[in-house]
C-alpha cells in the first residue's frame, strides 16, 4: 500500500491533536517517533493496539521515543478514545486525511466481502534525523509494542 521503505525520510506532516496542539515532524527532531496510523478511535482493534503500547509506553520513553496515534477521526472522538483508555499520547485528528495520505496509508480495502475506501493499519518508525528505520504494515494489535522495540 504505502510507497515509503526504510531509508526514506519522514513526510513533513503538521496537524492539529485531540487538544487542538499543532504536530509536525520538525518538533520531533533528535527523538525517534513512532507514528501509529489506525482505521477508526475506539474500535476493537484499535484499542487492543494502542493499550499495547500504553502498557509499554515507559520502555517506549526509556529508549527515546514519542508515540503519535493518527486517524481521521474528529478531535473530540480522539479526546474520548484517550480518556476511557488512559492513552499517555497525542492523536492526531487528521480529518482531511493529510497526513494519511502523505505516508500513502489510504486505499482500497475489504472487509467483510465489501471493497471501500480506508486507512491501512501502518506503523512507521523514524529516527532523530527523521528517516525511516521500520514500516510495520503487518500490525499485531496485541503485542504492537514488541513489534517496534523488539
Amino acid at each position: 500500500m504505502t510507497t515509503l521503505k526504510i531509508g526514506d525520510k519522514a513526510p513533513n506532516f503538521s496537524a492539529l491533536d485531540q487538544n487542538g496542539k499543532q504536530h509536525s515532524l520538525i518538533d520531533y527532531k533528535g527523538k525517534k517517533l513512532v507514528v501509529f496510523f489506525y482505521p477508526k478511535a475506539s474500535t476493537p482493534g484499535c484499542t487492543a493496539e494502542a493499550c499495547d503500547l500504553r502498557d509499554n509506553f515507559e520502555r517506549f520513553k526509556a529508549n527515546n521515543y514519542e508515540l503519535l496515534g493518527v486517524s481521521a477521526d474528529n478531535a473530540k472522538r480522539q479526546a474520548n478514545f484517550i480518556e476511557k483508555n488512559n492513552l499517555p499520547f497525542a492523536l492526531l485528528a487528521d480529518e482531511d486525511k493529510s497526513v494519511i495520505e502523505a505516508f500513502g496509508v489510504w486505499g482500497p480495502k475489504k472487509f467483510m466481502g465489501k471493497e471501500y475506501d480506508g486507512i491501512h493499519r501502518t506503523t512507521f518508525v523514524i529516527d532523530e534525523n527523521g528517516i525511516l528505520t521500520d514500516v510495520i504494515d503487518k500490525v499485531k494489535t496485541k503485542e504492537h509494542a514488541s513489534q517496534i522495540l523488539d
